[in-house]
């Protein structure tokens, strides 16, 4: 096995727009895409293998022929042959719907699917540009439901306004939106549930309100406000800074000034990197990459080390 690209799994979103195309080079046809898929084994969106002899093949049939060498073997042991994080790019160009995931007690009832924590990676952001993150107070479910009733929900949101590399880590629970003008990183467990509560009472292409699943997003919610969603870490050059260790994935920042190498197989898990700045090469010692802004590449467990040629580049390095 070797270092893999993917196709990107293109999406057209209400409020996506044409920045992956033009800042990222995506082969986007339309001017409302709002993600590019990196690595997913969403059912119905399995990633397919863009390089090398495997090319063709899905992330799926992978794993079925090569569980432990792909996934490490702690890995497969924990998760099967489910591939257990979802590798996203996200263009907003305008705000996205309020919307909640639920924890994985509840997703397991409802959906027989895996929760859905995430984070986010702020990799551009307009002038001004804002997510909505939790409540601004603790409130009850009643109150909740009265401001949804009132159209006055945005009243008890938090906001918070975002510069590139700033970093948030979204729990099951938390009422969320991406404002419009921000380009982002996101990683998350494998599941495409979520709960939209409140939609600005947008209409789609076709004149219609979308749907909402207030219903279903009462259970899920945390109604009490906690301030425990930005993430601050380290920036040191050409070091590993952890960003987010949870129990779903492990997010390190690498800033690459020089060529760069490190130890990855005693870790016994697949590593993913994102490239959210600059461009150089990634090899195991046996398959270069070249790799730019917006390009996503997965080390299988059994590739041993990482190796970057660069004089510039920043990535995410995810593994479990």
């Amino acid at each position: 096995m070797y270092p893999i690209k993917f196709n990107p799994i293109l999406k057209e979103r209400l409020w996506g727009g044409t920045k992956l195309k033009t800042l990222f080079n995506k082969p986007i046809e339309s001017d409302i895409t709002g993600e590019s898929w990196e690595v997913s084994a969403v059912k119905g969106d399995i990633s397919v293998v863009a390089n090398g002899e495997f090319s063709g093949k899905t992330l799926q049939e992978l794993i079925d022929l090569y569980p432990n060498e792909l996934l490490g073997k702690h890995v497969y042991q924990k998760f099967g042959a489910d591939f257990p994080i979802l590798i996203k790019f996200i263009d907003a160009r305008e705000d996205l719907s309020i919307q909640v995931h639920p924890n994985d007690e509840l997703a397991k009832k409802r959906h027989n699917s895996f929760g859905k924590t995430e984070m986010w990676y702020v990799m551009q952001a307009d002038k001004g540009a804002e997510l909505i993150v939790g409540f601004n107070k603790n409130v009850t479910k009643e109150e909740y439901q009265q401001h949804l009733d009132n159209g006055t929900l945005t009243d008890i949101m938090n906001y918070e306004k975002v510069n590139e590399g700033d970093t948030f880590f979204i729990n099951t629970g938390k009422v969320h939106a991406i404002g419009g003008g921000i380009i982002i990183a996101e990683i998350q467990q494998t599941s495409d549930i979520t709960y939209r509560v409140y939609d600005f009472n947008r209409r789609d292409k076709n004149g219609n309100l979308r749907e909402l699943h207030t219903e279903q997003a009462l259970d899920a919610i945390d109604y009490q406000k906690k301030d425990d969603f930005k993430v601050s870490y380290t920036k040191s050059e050409n070091a590993t800074n952890t960003m987010v260790d949870c129990p779903y994935f492990i997010t390190n920042y690498l800033k690459l000034t020089q060529n760069f190498e490190k130890e990855i197989g005693s870790e016994d898990s697949f590593h993913i990197y994102m490239c959210v700045k600059g461009s150089g090469t990634l090899s195991d010692g046996k398959t270069e990459l070249s790799v730019k802004q917006g390009e996503t590449v997965l080390f299988p467990a059994i590739c041993q080390k990482l190796y970057v040629n660069t004089t510039g580049m920043e990535l995410l390095e995810v593994r479990l």
